[in-house]
């Protein structure tokens, strides 16, 4: 993974936080310079042409690229090539809706914690909602799992995501890399620099069971300084904000029920999480909803208290459609239609059935659970 270039050596955020303006025009010509961006972008471009000419295919990339990103000096620059990109993928591949946005004033930095359903897209839809609404784009955070590509690791860096540590060898050093990342978080917060997004949990929730690891928010945490802060102060100062994320489709359901059939055997390629962020952004996702809970606040905030108050607003504001009725049916074996309250999707049950099937037969309970947890969690079965 490309190394940051220091321009404050006392900067202690140095190997985790998004670049900064005056590293850009470094980034952006290694961007340029790297062949495996070019053909990573071609296949989900040109995906027909890649297939016959890769070469011709990478060319016109570099090209496109070369012409876009010659002129761009600024990160808010280069967020601002990506927004219209952004919209129309969003548009291609989904049909969009929110709630509870309105309540959360542009003029204050969030600490937005999601569940988490795809690598790239959770953050994606969330910063595109926020934008519009006149809010400042977010820091996002992201696994160093995820980051064994020097093009990736630099493409969302200059996109404002911040590195989260995960492959660390012992006890200390992940210590140590928790606080980092916790006084990162805080002082974004605190300086009003920007609204920060994280996801509830370490990795996605494959099972469709949105719960929030109490490890995550003990992180957040560690910040404080016990000598003059409570725990509850530093919980609220950090405005945390619950965010449900809903979609109709996964584009990944048929890797995650492989993965999750796998057990601890599975092993991931080289390439998966890639050709994972891939898939999450360019395949049909129906319908896409995001709800935006009020600010978690408390006279005697705990971890126990935010992770209840964050699984409490999954659970009630995860939207339900249709194909998780029809999943929940088909794992019941019954026509049976609970007291629920669900929304008219974009693909009929049969259309939905196929998609099931097409995948190996010990899959398919598990891609059906995936869509009907969160239902089955609203009626108190799970």
């Amino acid at each position: 993974m490309t190394e940051i270039n220091l321009v404050n050596s006392d900067d202690p955020f140095a190997d985790i936080r998004p670049y900064r303006d005056e590293e850009v025009p470094a980034v952006i010509a290694r961007l340029l310079g790297s062949h495996d961006f070019h053909g990573a972008l071609a296949k989900l471009q040109l995906p027909t042409l890649y297939r016959v000419l890769p070469v011709v295919a990478r060319w016109l990339v570099a090209r496109w690229l070369r012409r876009e990103l010659r002129d761009v000096t600024t990160v808010d620059h280069f967020q601002s090539l990506i927004a219209p990109q952004l919209q129309g993928l969003i548009g291609r591949t989904s049909r969009f809706s929110s709630e509870g946005l309105e309540k959360l004033s542009a003029d204050e930095s969030w600490l937005l914690i999601s569940n988490h359903r795809d690598i790239v897209m959770d953050p994606s839809y969330t910063n595109q909602l926020i934008y519009e609404a006149g809010h400042r784009t977010m820091a996002i955070a992201i696994g160093d799992n995820l980051l064994r590509e020097d093009w990736v690791a630099d493409l969302m860096r200059i996109n404002k995501s911040f590195i989260v540590r995960r492959n660390l060898s012992g006890p200390r050093e992940q210590l140590r890399a928790s606080q980092q990342l916790s006084a990162f978080v805080r002082s974004t917060i605190d300086s009003n620099g920007s609204s920060v997004w994280i996801a509830q949990r370490e990795g996605r929730a494959k099972t469709g069971i949105d719960k929030t690891e109490p490890a995550v928010i003990k992180m957040l945490s560690l910040s404080r300084d016990k000598q003059t802060e409570t725990l509850s102060t530093v919980l609220n100062n950090l405005n945390i904000v619950p965010v449900a994320i809903s979609y109709e489709l996964d584009p990944c359901d048929a890797s995650k029920a492989a993965e999750l059939a796998g057990g601890q055997d599975y092993q991931k390629a080289d390439n998966e999480d890639v050709l994972s962020i891939g898939r999450g952004i360019a395949g049909e996702k129906g319908n896409v909803h995001l709800s935006f809970g009020l600010p978690i606040r408390g006279d005697e905030l705990t971890i126990d208290s935010v992770v209840a108050a964050l699984d409490e607003h999954m659970r009630t504001h995860y939207r339900l459609f249709e194909n998780a009725l029809w999943a929940w049916q088909r794992l019941n074996g019954t026509n049976q239609v609970p007291d629920v309250s669900v929304h008219p999707g974009t693909i009929t049950r049969q259309q939905f059935d196929a998609r099931i099937d097409e995948m190996p037969e010990d899959h398919r309970e598990l891609a059906l659970a995936m869509y009907a947890n969160p239902l089955r969690r609203v009626l108190g079965e799970i």
